[in-house]
């Protein structure tokens, strides 16, 4: 190949990254622009297949499926109900404080939706222990000192096993088709995060520890928050 047709080569990539680059940072505006559209898919079975293209009239009648009443005691010792996520957007995970293999990654995790959404009243993260035999109150309120949660929106509960287990199992679907039928004698053990919206209805599931997903989920709740 001769210097003219080097020059002509290297013009013509040249050309060609200008251009895909352009297309790219023009997918992205446009991507930005339709922010306000997106909806998220709703999870209305245990086999947490998602549901897209529902419309707000369609929801009552096609979205059955909502987290039940529960009542369980926090790092603090209050009691912590369905009531403190009425009309809140909230994670729900399941942990205990003497895990060491998956659960010290997931609740850093946690700590990153945690520290977005500290001061907004309007998200609230749920950490079911699941050993609550062991991780009583005061276990509890030693964890989150020692983990620096200090934020009201945060909530590490513990309760009776059977509920949080039925809870987990057949409210969050928190280990899929393959839980949904167990009791509390199996032991549950799930990476799975679980994005609830105002109405308590499941809309979306991210594995807890991966960061990328985190990012997901921050992505998503801002999503939520403007529905």
């Amino acid at each position: 190949m001769d210097c003219w047709e080097q020059k002509t080569a290297s013009m013509f990539r040249i050309a060609f990254l200008k251009s895909r680059k352009i297309c790219w940072v023009l997918f992205l505006f446009l991507l930005s622009c339709d922010i306000e559209n997106v909806r998220l898919p709703y999870y209305n079975a245990p086999d947490c297949s998602p549901i897209f293209n529902v419309s707000k009239e369609e929801v009552k009648e096609k979205i059955t499926h909502t987290i039940s009443d529960f009542s369980f005691l926090d790092q603090h010792g209050n009691f912590v109900t369905q009531k403190n996520i009425e009309h809140k957007i909230h994670v729900a995970n399941f942990f205990f404080t003497g895990c060491g293999s998956i659960c010290p990654r997931m609740m850093n995790n946690m700590k990153e939706i945690y520290n977005e959404f500290k001061e907004d009243t309007n998200v609230v993260l749920l950490s079911y222990s699941v050993t609550p035999w062991q991780d009583n109150v005061q276990h509890l309120n030693k964890y989150a000192k020692d983990h620096n949660i200090d934020s009201g929106n945060w909530h590490l509960l513990t309760g009776n096993k059977s509920s949080i287990y039925k809870l987990a199992r057949q409210s969050y679907f928190a280990e899929e088709e393959i839980g949904y039928t167990r009791d509390s004698s199996n032991f549950l053990h799930t990476e799975h995060f679980i994005l609830v919206d105002k109405n308590k209805r499941i809309r979306g599931v991210y594995n807890g520890t991966l960061k990328m997903d985190m990012q997901q989920l921050i992505d998503d709740i801002r999503v939520l928050k403007k529905e």
